[in-house]
This record gives C-alpha cells, sequence and structure tokens, in this order.
C-alpha cells in the first residue's frame, strides 16, 4: 500500500492509499474530487473506496464527483455522522475493521471536533521507512482527520473538553512509531502556540526550528511521528507539569479546557 499526500484548498490535505498489484485506490477526507481523479489518472488506478473521518464539507466535498466517475466505490464513514456524508453507504463504529491493499484498519471512535468523528489505524507491517511524498509499508498509518494535527488538535465544534482528552488519549496510547496523516498544514502556528505554554522544552524548540525552514522551502510538514508529538504536542501533553503549570490545573479535562481555550485565541 503507497500513501500519496494530495494538497488541496489553502490548507488541506487529501490521501490516496495505492494498491499497485491490484491497481486499485481509496482514498481519505477527499475535500475535491478533481485532484483526485487527476492522480488515478496518472496511476492508472480505478477507485474502490472513499474513507471519511468526518461529515465536514472540506473532507468530504469531493464524494459524490468521485462515485459519479466510479459507481462500484464504497463510502465509508462514522455511525453517527448518519445523513451527514454525502453518499455514505457504510456506518462505522469504534472497533469496526475497513480493509485495503491486504490490510486492516482498526476504526477509532474520536469525538470532540465532532460529535461522531472516527479514525482509521493501520497496524504496523514492517520496520521504519524514511517518509517521502509515496512511502511503501513503514510502520503503522493513523488516518486521524480533525482530531490530532502535527503540533495540535482540532477545534471542539460539537463534543466536549471531556471527549476530547479521551479521543486524545486513545490516539496517545499507540505504538510511537505510528505516523499520523492529519488533514491540515497547521503545523508551524500549533508550534508557535506550544511554546507560549511549554517554553522549556528543549525537542519542541528544536522542531519549531526545523518546522521553520521545512515551510520556507515550502515542503509539508505532515505526516509527522507519534512519538515525536507526544514530546513536542501540548494536546498530548496536557498532563505533563508544565502544562498543568501553565493551565493552572492538575485536572486533566480542565486543564485540556484551558488549553484549548487558549490556542483558540491565539
Amino acid at each position: 500500500m503507497q500513501i500519496h499526500r494530495i494538497p488541496v484548498l489553502s490548507d488541506n490535505y487529501i490521501f490516496l492509499l495505492h494498491d499497485a498489484e491490484q491497481n486499485l485506490a481509496a482514498v481519505v477526507d477527499p475535500a475535491e474530487a478533481q485532484p483526485v481523479l487527476q492522480l488515478l489518472e496518472k496511476l492508472g488506478a480505478s477507485l474502490s473506496a472513499i474513507f471519511n473521518t468526518h461529515h465536514h464539507s472540506d473532507h468530504v466535498g469531493g464524494n459524490l464527483a468521485l462515485l459519479r466517475q466510479f459507481p462500484q466505490t464504497t463510502i465509508y464513514g462514522g455511525a453517527e455522522d448518519r445523513g451527514r456524508i454525502p453518499g455514505q453507504q457504510v456506518f462505522l463504529q469504534q472497533g469496526d475493521q475497513v480493509s485495503f491493499g491486504g490490510r486492516l484498519a482498526e476504526v477509532l471512535f474520536v469525538p470532540g471536533h465532532t460529535r461522531a468523528h472516527i479514525a482509521y489505524y493501520f497496524a504496523p507491517v514492517a520496520d521504519v521507512a524514511s517518509v517521502t511524498d509515496v512511502i511503501s509499508e513503514p510502520a503503522g498509518e493513523l488516518f486521524c482527520g480533525d482530531t490530532l494535527f502535527a503540533g495540535g488538535c482540532g477545534r471542539l465544534f460539537e463534543g466536549t473538553p471531556s471527549q476530547m482528552v479521551e479521543s486524545l488519549s486513545h490516539l496517545r496510547a499507540l505504538p510511537d512509531q505510528t505516523r499520523v496523516w492529519c488533514a491540515h498544514e497547521y503545523t508551524l502556528k500549533n508550534l508557535q502556540f506550544a511554546l507560549t505554554v511549554d517554553r522549556q522544552n528543549l525537542a519542541l524548540q528544536d522542531r519549531v526550528e526545523q518546522v521553520k525552514q521545512a515551510r520556507q522551502r515550502a515542503e509539508a510538514t505532515v505526516p509527522t511521528w507519534l512519538g515525536v508529538e507526544k514530546q513536542t504536542n501540548p494536546f498530548l501533553r496536557w498532563d505533563a507539569a508544565p502544562l498543568q503549570a501553565a493551565t493552572q490545573s492538575l485536572d486533566p479535562v480542565r486543564g485540556f479546557a484551558k488549553l484549548r481555550g487558549l490556542r483558540d485565541m491565539f
């Protein structure tokens, strides 16, 4: 299974999964159809699945146009998003599995950004490889939509701080070598905020400089590694002493809520 990252809109990423042996493809959160169709034509592949994480238009906007071009495509989404994802045919819950390219992905229910948000976790099948635009069979792959970002997390549009803490706790429990495919290029601003609440974090300081240089070269900062996020992302460190001091709370939910509020105003 190869993974192609497609930049669209102002800061979105679509991810196309390609099974070269069968020449089939699946797409995660297609905001637009045309860039996906162009890549499918280049690959000479047919689309067999759309994996949606949640109902927002910048994640599902291309569903119906892709379905018209590939009527055999199956559209997946969360069970609680019924009626909100265009063309949805399969309604997934926590612990369900989907398959593509000979690999199984576990469905994780991760509400917070929305009340129905899900993520897809493909467990590891091989050793970690270097990250490029096209990656073949490295470690576990997490497609988390807008729940977890590089250096941050999603705004709480429909969910509660308690839900988001639980959701992020589930993601934080995955292996460090999990690669995180989040749906937006928000990394630099997220990390600039992180420095305001975690100033003494040397790993964070180094990461900010690396990301600044990458963005100056117009390079993407997605995917990221979960191990890196655990060290530098304040929304996976709400229970670390520096973040507890910054939020003046030992309570995980209250601390997270304070942190999220500060980020919203940043």
